[in-house]
């Protein structure tokens, strides 16, 4: 039978090697805690430089304007006229006002094509229609997308503005400070079809044309930007 003193000294080193245990289980703890804060510290870093390097874009995905152009990054330092609540909220005045001609379109078609396959459309600047399979992006640009895509885009409700090229150059920067004013799923473009309006604007279906800008064609376009925006058969967010 072991003595009393035999018995304590069991116990003391029993205890000692817990205590030794328990300190490495917590130092390893501390490593380890240690090795992955580094790691997530230096993933940090490389996340950082790789967007200032240029390899990440902010999660906006790609330009919307892709391969057929650019949008326009930079807003109108053009001032154009306040709205006219009157002419604002009643569309067919504004037109009036302004002399521009509205129009509702039998609808063309709704399928979706081919890259390879032509369309012709009868409304110009087209209203509806078949279309590709990947709309235009919001935005405003300085080379027009594929007609095509752009009429997708009024299937999904978006008003696409758009200034004929042979215009004076102030039209397209009076336009963009229009959609500068508002820009929520809307487009700007350059018209690609040969429309017969200086300034024009199209939802599904629906059209005003404005044959010579001026100061009227403003409220003309709020209104029917107000009226018909996410009003297209397909409302996509």
């Amino acid at each position: 039978m072991a003595s009393r003193k035999e018995e304590k000294d069991r116990l003391r080193a029993e205890r000692e090697a817990r205590e030794r245990a328990a300190e490495s289980a917590a130092q390893r703890k501390k490593l380890v805690g240690y090795g992955l804060g580094a790691i997530l510290a230096i993933a940090a870093v490389v996340a950082v430089v790789f967007v200032l390097i240029g390899g990440g874009d902010d999660g906006q995905g790609p330009p919307a304007g892709g391969e057929d152009g650019p949008v326009v990054a930079t807003p109108s330092t053009r001032t154009i006229p306040a709205p006219n609540p009157d002419l604002v909220s009643d569309l067919e005045a504004a037109a009036e006002a302004a002399n521009c001609t509205l129009a509702s379109n039998p609808e063309e078609g709704n399928d979706h094509i081919e890259p390879e396959v032509d369309v012709t459309y009868t409304a110009n600047p087209p209203t509806s229609g078949d279309h590709l399979p990947v709309p235009a992006e919001d935005g405003a640009y300085t080379t027009a997308p594929d007609t095509r895509s752009l009429v997708h885009t009024l299937e999904h409700g978006r008003v696409v503005m758009q200034y004929s090229p042979d215009a004076p150059a102030e039209v397209s920067d009076q336009l963009q400070a229009l959609f500068d004013e508002d820009p929520y799923h809307m487009v700007l473009v350059p018209n690609q079809t040969d429309m017969p309006y200086e300034a024009a604007a199209t939802m599904w279906n629906e059209s005003i044309g404005c044959e010579q800008m001026n100061d009227e064609v403003f409220d003309a376009l709020r209104a029917f930007r107000d009226q018909f925006r996410d009003t297209g058969p397909e409302n996509v967010p």
